[in-house]
């Protein structure tokens, strides 16, 4: 049997990649059949949330042709989701983007979250699920081995940023590297230009990535707002080069002064 089981699907516009450790009472190759499953449920999530897709359940939501009562539980569970990080962001991350209904600020992360918590129901409580730079670690990479994830550095292609140890994390990471200025700041209607990118550590993905997206478009503002959230951290770098962290930061991540 495999020990090692890895895969990279295109699915979201983007890349998903998984890598399955073994675990103490066998091989990963064992999770290849889960694994498949998780695979066929991203589609289904792409089929329904794709604001690209005209047939998709929220771009007709978005155009009036449904109401969200007959849209399913999963649409409703991420609709409410939404607004929840609107309020607790006080409105740096919106359900309508440029004035239209796209959650795609929390899908992703979402997404991720719920395929790592399927492949550790199927009993692979050791891995990584990666969406396109953003990741959920189940346990350790190995017994008494923690994951490390890598971040880029913006300003300096080919360059780490910093690095993330540990166990059970979910790290997210907004900025402007690889799609350019593509995050709003609501309030002004214009490109996010403070940061580089910002970094966060957390538990599950849902959030971190959901707060990361509206963390970008607070600037330096993001860091006394990170600072009062429970159980996440952030690192982040500015358009002129500086950076700064949270004060639990240094306990996961690397800081280079």
């Amino acid at each position: 049997m495999v020990s090692e089981l890895r895969r990279v699907e295109k699915i979201m516009d983007t890349v998903f990649s998984f890598d399955v450790r073994p675990c103490c009472d066998g091989p990963a190759g064992r999770f290849a059949g889960a694994l498949n499953q998780v695979v066929a449920w991203l589609d289904q999530v792409e089929r329904t949330f794709s604001v690209y897709r005209e047939d998709s359940i929220i771009s007709r939501l978005g155009r009036g042709e449904l109401c969200r009562a007959g849209c399913g539980p999963e649409v409703n569970d991420v609709l409410d989701l939404c607004e929840q990080v609107a309020r607790r962001s006080e409105g740096y991350f919106t359900l309508t983007p440029n004035g239209r209904l796209n959650p795609s600020g929390l899908v992703k992360g979402w997404a991720v979250a719920r395929a790592s918590k399927l492949l550790r129901s199927a009993g692979a409580h050791r891995h990584s699920v990666n969406g396109g730079g953003d990741v959920q670690l189940c346990g350790g990479k190995a017994a008494g081995e923690p994951w490390r994830v890598g971040v880029a550095n913006p300003l300096r292609p080919r360059e780490l940023a910093t690095v993330v140890t540990g166990r059970d994390l979910a790290v997210a990471t907004s900025g402007t590297a690889e799609r350019g200025n593509h995050i709003l700041d609501p309030h002004s209607g214009r490109p996010a230009c403070v940061l580089a990118s910002i970094t966060l550590v957390g538990s599950d993905l849902t959030l971190v990535d959901a707060y990361a997206t509206a963390a970008f478009a607070m600037g330096d503002a993001a860091r006394d707002w990170v600072e009062g959230l429970t159980g996440i951290e952030a690192y982040a770098v500015t358009r002129d080069g500086r950076t700064w962290w949270t004060s639990g930061f240094p306990e996961v991540g690397l800081v280079r002064r």
